[in-house]
Parts: structure tokens; C-alpha cells; sequence
């Protein structure tokens, strides 16, 4: 059963028994159509053995009837427990911020010698420490990052059916960093036997004036006995977690005839794929769970999922490649083909599992 049937729309949950009828009716007309295309095939075989092999046709199509029913009641089942969240990550929220006080806490003035911390409302940082405790997430967050994620209140996420895929959202208070309250980030994704990403869009940030963190601000003197005593002054990209707004992107306007090397299109699907595993991570792991990375529990329980094929031999030494497939088992788990117009055929799928990824942005050391 293919992961992208875990994306159904909640409208799905509502299927009307003429609609059922519909869908396994498709599903029978694709069937008989890949059964045309290999009709040959049936007629080399022997007689007594085509009549066994008509017989797992109908029992194949069986089966097909109770995966419709399967997929059906499964986003029904997604659908009644997702509103069943909802209360939980309410009470969440209002804790974290400090909208309700939990009981057993009292107003009294704190004691000189208890830390001043104590004195502060809700869970200060919560969702920064909650991202920190992830591998994946932790590699994307800079020294600099810290000082905006500490005003992130609140991640949710929500399917979304036209076009079909999901979307993040990041709630802000305000902060000297950028203006927005509200960052989104969409994955839209095209309905196949297997995910296909077809592309990634990310609200535009608008920093405040000399705060952005994507970007450095270079200063250059001018040459000796220059007429210009002004200096000179340039912008370069530089590595931070809200390139995570500015998601790569497939280019639109290429023709087949367009003559793109392979190493760039390796490029662009590997930058893509690991785009996705960070919204698939924060999504899947982070938003449910965040209680637990807070803490660390996650991150132990995330690590022990590994098992003893990855302990170490003995020898004190961790070998490289050992390293790199504990990594890799720590990423997520869905599998993505990512949606691509710069090879014939339209889809390009990733060569995964390699562990390769590409070089990204120095980070920003300074403004």
C-alpha cells in the first residue's frame, strides 16, 4: 500500500456508496487496461494454466475491492482522531504561551534565591528546544536562528485538497526579526500510485531593515586613492533555518530539447527531497510530539528505533559509513518521488539512500 494514500483529503471520509461504486469501478477499468496491454502474454500460456491465472485476476480484484474499503475507512479514521487532537494542541498552545496556568501554581513572589526564570510565563522556547532535539531540524537551525524561533508560539499543519498535499504553519509574536505573524510553508503533491512532490511554496518574509537571516551584509573598503570613500556594500545568501520559507524550485519554461546536465538535475531532486523530509519531519514528528522533544524523550526513543545493527563494534571508532546510514534511518520515512520537468518524462525520481547532500549557504556569522 503506497504512503501517499495517508495524504486523502477528509472529504474522503464521506464517500457516498454510489461514489464507492465509482472508485472500484476505476480501479477494475485500470486493472482490465494493463490486463489488455499484456494480453500476449496469456495467450502463450497453456490452457489449464491460463484458467489458474484467471482465477488470481478475480482473486487480485478482490483484494482491490477491500483496499478501496481500506483507504476509505482509514481517512475516515485520520479525519475523527485529528479533531480529537485539536482540544490537546489547544491546551498545548495555552500553556506554552502562558494563556492558562496550570494547577498548583501560585502567584506568590519568587524567593531571592530561586532562579529568576522562574518568574516567566508558559514554556520559554519550547518549540526552538523542541526542534533542537531533532537531528534533521537541529542541522538547519543557526546560532543566529535562536534569537527569532524563541518567538515562535505555536507549528500546525493541515491537509489541503486543491491542489492535493498539506501545509505548515508557523505562528510568531511579534519580534525585532520580521514582520509577518504568520509563516506557511505548502508542499503540493500529484496523485500517482507513489507521492510525487510537485512543488514547494514558502511565504515571502519581510525582515525588518538590517535583520534578515538568510543574508550577510558585506562590507568592502575602498582602494586607495579611489574617488568613491564611500564602501562598498553587497548582500550574499548565507545558511539559516528560514531558507526553509524559500524552497527550491523546479523551472517551468524548459523543453525537452534543453540541454541541463545530470549533475545539476541530481542537484536540484536531492535539495528538493531533503526539502521535504524537513516538512514531512516537522509535520509527522515535531507537531505531534513536541512535548516529547522538549524533553529529550523523543530523541532517546528516535535513536533506539535504530537497533544493534548500528552499535558499535567494538573498536572505540565510529566508521564514516556506519554513521551515515544511522542518519539516513533517522530521517523520515516518507518516501517521495519529487515532480520534475527537467528530464524527459516529466518525473524524476531521486536516487535515495544515498546520503549525499548538496552544499548549502555559509552560515552568517555576522551582519
Amino acid at each position: 500500500m503506497s504512503d501517499h494514500a495517508a495524504d486523502l483529503p477528509a472529504a474522503a471520509a464521506a464517500l457516498s456508496a454510489e461514489d464507492r461504486a465509482d472508485l472500484v469501478n476505476a480501479l477494475k477499468d485500470k486493472l482490465q487496461l494493463l490486463a489488455g496491454n499484456h494480453v500476449d502474454v496469456l495467450e502463450t500460456l497453456a490452457p489449464n494454466v491460463r484458467k489458474r491465472v484467471e482465477v488470481l485476476r478475480d482473486l487480485q480484484g478482490q483484494h482491490d475491492e477491500l483496499e478501496t474499503k481500506f483507504i476509505e475507512e482509514r481517512a475516515q479514521l485520520e479525519a475523527k482522531y485529528q479533531k480529537l487532537y485539536e482540544p490537546l494542541y489547544t491546551k498545548r498552545y495555552e500553556i506554552v504561551n502562558g494563556v492558562v496556568e496550570v494547577e498548583g501554581i501560585t502567584n506568590e513572589p519568587v524567593p531571592a534565591e530561586d532562579p529568576p526564570c522562574n518568574s516567566e510565563k508558559g514554556v520559554p522556547n519550547f518549540w526552538l528546544t523542541a526542534m533542537k532535539a531533532n537531528d534533521i531540524l537541529a542541522e538547519e537551525i543557526t546560532e543566529r536562528d535562536e534569537g527569532a524561533l524563541k518567538y515562535l508560539k505555536d507549528i500546525k499543519w493541515c491537509k489541503i485538497d486543491n491542489p492535493k498535499g498539506f501545509k505548515l504553519e508557523f505562528y510568531f509574536d511579534s519580534n525585532p526579526y520580521f514582520k509577518n505573524s504568520l509563516l506557511t510553508k505548502t508542499y503540493h503533491m500529484i496523485e500517482d500510485d507513489e507521492p510525487i512532490l510537485e512543488k514547494a511554496i514558502g511565504t515571502k518574509i519581510e525582515w525588518n531593515p538590517g535583520k534578515s537571516l538568510t543574508e550577510k551584509i558585506l562590507k568592502k573598503k575602498p582602494k586607495k586613492g579611489s574617488k568613491n570613500a564611500k564602501p562598498i556594500i553587497k548582500t550574499e545568501k548565507c545558511e539559516s533555518f528560514f531558507n526553509f520559507f524559500n524552497p527550491p524550485q523546479v523551472p517551468e519554461d524548459l523543453d525537452e530539447d534543453d540541454d541541463i546536465d545530470d549533475d545539476t538535475v541530481e542537484e536540484l531532486q536531492n535539495l528538493l527531497e531533503h526539502d521535504y523530509d524537513l516538512g514531512s519531519t516537522i509535520r509527522d514528528k515535531i507537531i505531534p510530539h513536541a512535548v516529547s522533544w522538549f524533553t529529550g524523550e523523543a530523541a532517546e526513543s528516535d535513536f533506539e528505533e535504530i537497533g544493534d545493527e548500528d552499535a558499535d563494534d567494538g573498536d572505540g571508532e565510529e566508521d564514516e559509513d556506519d554513521e551515515e546510514e544511522v542518519q539516513s534511518k533517522r530521517r523520515s520515512k516518507n518516501n517521495v518521488q519529487i515532480g520534475s520537468n527537467m528530464q524527459t518524462g516529466g518525473r524524476a525520481q531521486p536516487d535515495r539512500g544515498n546520503g549525499q547532500r548538496t552544499e548549502r549557504p555559509p552560515e552568517c556569522n555576522q551582519q
